[in-house]
């Protein structure tokens, strides 16, 4: 019987293939005459070139083919389908046009080959690659409705540079090229190659931008090749400013005057209230050293372009400073466009004024957020925010945020009796687009660095148990280096805790658990913190990495002075309250590869450790580390995971719930992902690690941190839907625990006991995350 019907599925299987792929035909749809084009294959026919030459070539060649047949998927191809499948819309919008024209895609005919200026490419883009013998030519194969072109080529031997030549003259721009010959891309021994050319003609550019000469162009420049010079495949190079050089960029020019609009306005400029290009005369009460800012309403102060701008009176032009002024306009945050000129004002001494067009943002904003969640911590919740943003408080580009929000959490399923969670609050932030420090902080980053200054509170109350007041303040700095390096360092970083209500309940649970009453204590955490963030992700590479180290040293100069030892029962206070002391650090590593434009690789390795020691015994339970849930480890449930080999199942039904925390944390993450279908991504993901504590609980066994941490360690895997519509990105991930740590020691290892087929088995290891945005 096992056999029949094995033999039947199999038969279903196939008909309905074949039925898919006879739906999906697309030949039917053609007009008599017409051939549907499925591409173009490059065949390289020559024994003077090696293979890997031979491939690259190939690769290369192919890209540049025009046009790309219709797009396919395990061979089909839906989207032409949908198009010839569609019946034409009435308008241009609607479901039937979004699925024919958004959807689809129209058909690519022999007919829209030119095969003629394909195999003229062929033969230039060799050519610019040192193939200066290049021969192609090419053949159409139909079959079927269907027609592929094949162009076979003929490169010959690949020519290589013999000699680089950088012509001279008297000039001085011929001297500041001169300057720089030695680093030039142009190598003898090299293969002749025109996209080093031009990256060498750009080269130049930015050197002479560099040292003055503003209306320089690298079309100035010419690279003559001479091939007939000798018979073994070599190339002579000539480098030279060409003849028509115009004489405007032989010139290199200084800083006259540097003139600011910080309030700009295309249509002030229509009613004949100011012009661009003015005379700087005219501005001298708006000057300000050496600035001139033209601000009638005074809406900024002029020292905040004196620390922004970086041409003064004077300068050499130079792009570098050119770009840095612009950045940092921009990254004041407080301008939405921003617009640079420069205007000749003494072409006898090749001096021009600069001018800076400044169109400032809304100053004032106010928006509304509603958010919803779920997570796997069996909780559905939405949250209310109201952010209110002024970007100009004093004048001076200062931005002040303030928030207010409510947010609640109720519990959708697992263990009876859990409590739900009310958050609301306020906070506030005061940044200052510059350090406030006794000391004199240079900076010559693209990015303004910043002083923040936030204040906030927060009432949370857990249903049925407690309530808590949180109050935090904090005060520091924030600047990156460039693009990939950022501080974070916070002066100071304040956090006061203290409990509003305990009800019965949660006293008699507590009673009995000395890990439950640390939940409510009053806590008080100070001193300063630092994080410093590198990452290369926004670099077009294969392989990128991202990098969070962060330091948070609480209570350290506090505890040392006032001389505190809680382990000796001598534990200090201010205000009656103790204060936490503990060093923390934590390290989240990532590494990213791309396999192509439709998959990737990623892999996270969080490692952190928090030990208390003065005036603490233990880390406040604010700031210790958790495991588990839809950014983390994915096969467990958010924060139920550990700590060690503690088995949460040992706690009271009821108390189930409670975060399970740690001190130590080790989490490792690997992801493989891939695009399916346009905003369509799929992944496969294994998730490992765990929590620990640094001192003994006796309520939880096996949570201390030991020589056994190797076998406490818990691995989940699943696989997961990505929808990702580049605002928004939706994602599900299904997972399942593969290694149990509070399992008996020899049985942890879950292989065995997988059962899809038992819908007990599902429920209790078969974990949904849905959350927003990719979890690393």
């Amino acid at each position: 019987m096992a056999k029949m019907i094995h033999k039947y599925l199999r038969f279903f299987f196939a008909s309905g293939l074949a039925l898919l792929i006879h739906s999906c035909s697309n030949t039917k749809y053609l007009q008599d005459g017409e051939l549907l084009y499925t591409g173009a294959e490059i065949k390289i026919e020559d024994d003077s070139i090696s293979n890997k030459e031979k491939k690259a070539l190939k690769a290369e060649l192919e890209e540049n083919l025009t046009p790309k047949p219709n797009s396919t998927i395990l061979g089909l191809r839906p989207k032409l389908y949908f198009y010839n499948s569609t019946k034409e819309p009435e308008k241009q919008k609607g479901f039937r046009y979004w699925l024919k024209y958004k959807i689809g895609e129209e058909p690519v005919l022999l007919q829209d080959v030119d095969r003629e200026f394909n195999k003229d490419i062929i033969e230039n883009y060799s050519e610019n690659k040192g193939f200066f013998n290049v021969n192609a030519s090419y053949d159409t194969v139909a079959k079927n409705k269907k027609a592929e072109v094949i162009y076979t080529v003929r490169p010959g031997t690949r020519y290589k540079i013999s000699e680089v030549n950088f012509e001279k003259d008297s000039t001085l721009i011929n001297s500041e090229i001169q300057k720089t010959a030695d680093k030039s891309f142009l190598k003898v021994g090299n293969y002749f190659d025109f996209d080093v050319i031009k990256a060498e003609r750009e080269r130049i550019d930015k050197n002479l931008k560099e040292n003055g000469f503003y209306y320089f162009s690298p079309d100035n420049i010419i690279v003559q090749a001479d091939s007939t010079v000798t018979t073994n495949h070599n190339v002579d190079l000539n480098v030279k400013l060409k003849d028509n050089t115009p004489k405007l960029a032989t010139e290199q020019f200084t800083i006259d005057k540097v003139i600011v609009f910080p309030n700009y306005n295309i249509q002030d400029v229509k009613d004949g209230k100011y012009n661009v290009p003015m005379r700087a005369d005219s501005l001298a009460p708006y000057v300000y050293e050496d600035i001139f800012v033209v601000d009638p309403d005074d809406k900024f102060k002029p020292k905040i372009f004196d620390r922004v701008l970086y041409f003064e009176q004077g300068d050499l032009y130079n792009r570098a400073d050119h770009n840095l002024s612009l950045s940092r306009l921009i990254n004041l945050g407080v301008f939405k466009f921003v617009k640079n000129e420069f205007v000749v004002s003494d072409s006898i001494n090749n001096k021009f004024d600069v001018y800076y067009m400044l169109t400032p943002r809304k100053i004032q904003s106010l928006r509304l957020e509603a958010l919803g969640r779920t997570n796997s911590a069996n909780y559905a919740g939405s949250e209310l925010n109201l952010n209110w943003t002024h970007r100009n408080i004093f004048r001076g580009a200062e931005q002040l945020k303030v928030a207010v929000y409510g947010a609640f959490d109720v519990q959708i399923g697992g263990p009876a009796d859990a409590a739900n969670m009310f958050r609301a609050g306020a906070n506030a932030q005061l940044s200052f687009p510059r350090i406030i420090a006794p000391f004199r902080f240079p900076s010559s980053s693209a990015y303004i660095p910043r002083t923040n200054i936030s204040i906030g509170y927060e009432f949370q109350n857990r249903t049925d148990l407690y309530t808590l007041n949180n109050f935090n303040a904090s005060f520091g700095y924030v600047w990156k280096e460039n693009e990939r390096k950022e501080h974070d360092l916070k002066i100071i970083d304040i956090t006061y805790v203290a409990p509003a209500n305990e009800t019965d309940k949660f006293l008699a649970l507590a009673a009995d658990n000395i890990y439950l009453s640390r939940i409510t204590d009053q806590q008080l955490i100070f001193g300063p913190t630092y994080a410093y963030t590198y990452t290369t992700t926004m670099l077009p590479r294969k392989n990128t990495i991202y990098y969070r180290g962060m330091l948070d040293l609480a209570g350290n100069l506090t505890g040392l002075l006032s001389g505190a030892n809680a382990k000796e029962g001598d534990q200090k206070t201010i205000f009656d309250v103790p204060f936490s002391q503990y060093l923390k650090m934590e390290n989240d590593f990532r590494f990213y590869h791309k396999f192509s434009e439709k998959s990737s690789f990623a892999s996270r390795i969080i490692a952190g450790v928090a030990y208390p020691y003065g005036n603490s015994v233990d880390i406040p339970f604010s700031r210790q580390f958790f495991v588990g849930g839809s950014n983390s480890i994915r096969a467990f449930r958010a924060r139920t995971l550990g700590p060690g080999s503690y088995d949460p199942r040992s706690q009271e039904e009821d108390a189930f719930f409670f975060d399970q925390s740690g001190d130590v944390k080790l989490e490792l993450n690997a992801e493989y992902r891939f695009n399916v279908y346009n905003f369509l991504n799929l992944a496969a993901f294994v998730d490992a690690g765990n929590i620990w504590l640094v001192n003994e609980d006796a309520q939880r066994p096996g949570a201390k941190f030991s020589s056994e941490w190797m076998s406490e360690i818990a691995v989940g895997a699943g696989l997961g839907v990505r929808l990702d519509f580049s605002i928004l990105v939706l994602r599900l991930d299904l997972a399942m625990p593969l290694r149990v740590p509070y399992y008996e020691k020899g049985d942890r290892w879950t292989f065995d006991k997988i059962d899809f087929g038992s819908s007990d088995w599902r429920k209790d290891n078969l974990i949904l995350n849905i959350a927003i945005g990719y979890p690393f």
